[in-house]
């Protein structure tokens, strides 16, 4: 028996009833197949799909809206494009969201309290199913507007247990604590925390620095390398050179992040400093090149795609209704040491 004909409207545009006349379905069921709800049978679910896939369907966005007075898409506020941590977050949240029907509206901070108010006031206007946003530290209005949106939320990079707040991510003072162990352990005495951005995930890491040197009575104020700047490779070799400079010498340095270790580890050797003899050089999130620096870059490898796939699934489920037993995931992190300490 032949599929019945498709009727398209005027625009040409093949429709939903489209898709339902040629899978023998209800509208309803193609609606909820195309979403991926659990409740659809597996079964029904791939006829559905090829059924639009040979007619050529597109759903319209548009037009979702209006009938569910919510869109298909999910807002999502990262700091930084330029930096591959939060690409691989980026792309880990869209994998998942897209075959759930939902498309990503990206808006980047830039680190900036007032652009990310703004920005989310402005994706608001086009009424996302759900938000995900990095971190949990933000100002006073930008936490009002995500109270009032009334849409689920997840925050990604960071854990914190607070009533009603869902997210996935890593302790980032345990990861800062457990690189000074590192270093202490190595029989370092005078470590240099190095730091750059001064976002918050950067000062939980200044913390768990802190709270190491203290404990072990090695804590200086004169030890703490603070810059507002952006990060960059640059910036951490200018760094290194001036800890180096130090009348009182310095034994290893950690820095915040891969950017500016690396930027430091090529200061050294233009320099003539020798890693890890003179210093020992250690960074965070084991971004793309540290494993080729030469020597080798210690740093904290963050699992930033799981991070986006874990969190992007706990919004699937807040938004079909369904509960969230564990609302904080802490997927930890890996010290991966390599020549540098």
């Amino acid at each position: 028996m032949s599929a019945p004909p498709v009727r398209r409207r005027g625009t040409g545009r093949v429709t939903l009833s489209d898709v339902a006349r040629a899978a023998d379905v209800s509208p309803i069921t193609v609606s909820r197949a195309l979403r991926g709800e659990r409740a659809v049978d597996p079964a029904l679910v791939a006829r559905v799909r090829e059924a639009a896939d040979r007619l050529g369907y597109v759903p319209d966005p548009a037009a979702r809206a209006l009938a569910s007075h919510r869109s298909s898409h999910v807002a999502v506020l990262i700091p930084m494009l330029s930096n591959a941590l939060f690409v691989d977050l980026l792309e880990a949240v869209q994998r998942t969201l897209r075959p759930a029907g939902y498309q990503t509206l990206i808006g980047v901070t830039h680190y900036d309290d007032s652009e990310e108010a703004a920005l989310l006031r402005e994706q608001l206007t086009h009424r996302p199913a759900g938000l995900l946003v990095t971190g949990v530290d933000r100002s006073a209005f930008t936490r009002s507007l995500i109270e009032q949106a009334g849409v689920p939320c997840v925050h990604m990079m960071e854990v914190v247990a607070r009533p009603g707040m869902f997210c996935v991510g890593l302790s980032q003072a345990e990861a800062g604590a457990a690189m000074t162990r590192h270093l202490l352990a190595q029989g370092r005495r005078r470590v240099a925390f190095a730091a750059a951005q001064l976002d918050p995930r950067t000062m939980q890491r200044l913390e768990g620095w802190r709270r190491e040197l203290k404990g072990a009575g090695l804590y200086e104020a004169t030890l703490e390398w603070l810059n507002p700047a952006p990060s960059s490779l640059a910036l951490g070799g200018q760094m290194f050179e001036q800890i180096m400079r130090q009348q009182t010498p310095i034994d290893a340095i950690f820095f915040c992040n891969d950017d500016l270790a690396q930027g430091a580890l090529l200061a050294a050797l233009r320099l003539g400093i020798e890693v890890p003899r003179r210093v020992a050089v250690a960074g965070f999130n084991d971004l793309t090149g540290s494993d080729q620096m030469r020597p080798p870059l210690t740093t904290v490898r963050t699992p930033r795609a799981r991070i986006g796939e874990a969190a992007a699934g706990m919004l699937l489920s807040l938004m079909r209704g369904e509960r969230v037993d564990a609302p904080v995931v802490d997927l930890g992190y890996e010290l991966v040491l390599r020549g540098s300490t």
